[in-house]
């Protein structure tokens, strides 16, 4: 019960940061979407809370923050982006967990699968979406909006991420070994 309730209240807090953190962006979409600024506390929180509550955290957080301040716009962006950061927060999380090893080369798989799964979701999100709406999604607009806008966005986090996680390892908080190959056991209290 005590775990469950710091795993709702971190997630909260997740949340919290993914709406606060763009505002740093200064609000300019194009900016935005390089830094991506709402991926990285939705990776934090499927790696420390769980899948289940980063995929959940992922999943509200665009459409909150759409909700409060209209950015990003509801249809299609923050539709879509809703089942990217599911995505993430669900595949990061799941991989790190089931993860024999609790180390960085652990970490950087479960990002970097993430990372695919995610932008492979939010294409297929954005197809339908757009399909819908009776436009269309191509190949191009794909690798601009999935890869080729994102590069610095996706450098910060695999620095930053790795480097945060090691530094909630100092807490406690969280089961991450610097070397590949030492097990972690993790405690259930």
């Amino acid at each position: 019960m005590r775990k469950t309730t710091q795993k709702i209240t971190l997630s909260a807090m997740f949340i919290a940061i993914g709406i606060v953190l763009p505002f740093f962006t200064g609000q300019i979409r194009q900016i935005g979407s390089m830094l991506l600024p709402m991926h990285l506390p939705v990776f934090l929180c499927g790696l420390i809370c769980g899948w289940q509550y980063g995929a959940a955290a992922g999943f509200i957080l665009p459409l909150l923050r759409s909700f409060l301040f209209g950015m990003p716009p509801m249809y299609p962006m923050a539709a879509a982006m809703s089942f990217e950061l599911a995505t993430y927060g669900l595949v990061a999380g799941l991989m790190y967990q089931r993860s024999h090893w609790k180390c960085i080369l652990a970490l950087y798989r479960s990002l970097i699968t993430a990372m695919v799964a995610g932008r492979i979701v939010w294409g297929i999100a954005e197809i339908i979406l757009l399909g819908i709406a009776g436009s269309t999604f191509t190949w191009k607009m794909f690798i601009s909006g999935a890869l080729l806008n994102a590069i610095p966005g996706i450098i910060i986090q695999l620095i930053l991420i790795p480097g945060i996680m090691l530094a909630l390892k100092r807490t406690g908080l969280v089961p991450l070994n610097k070397k590949t190959g030492e097990q972690v056991e993790l405690s259930e209290n």
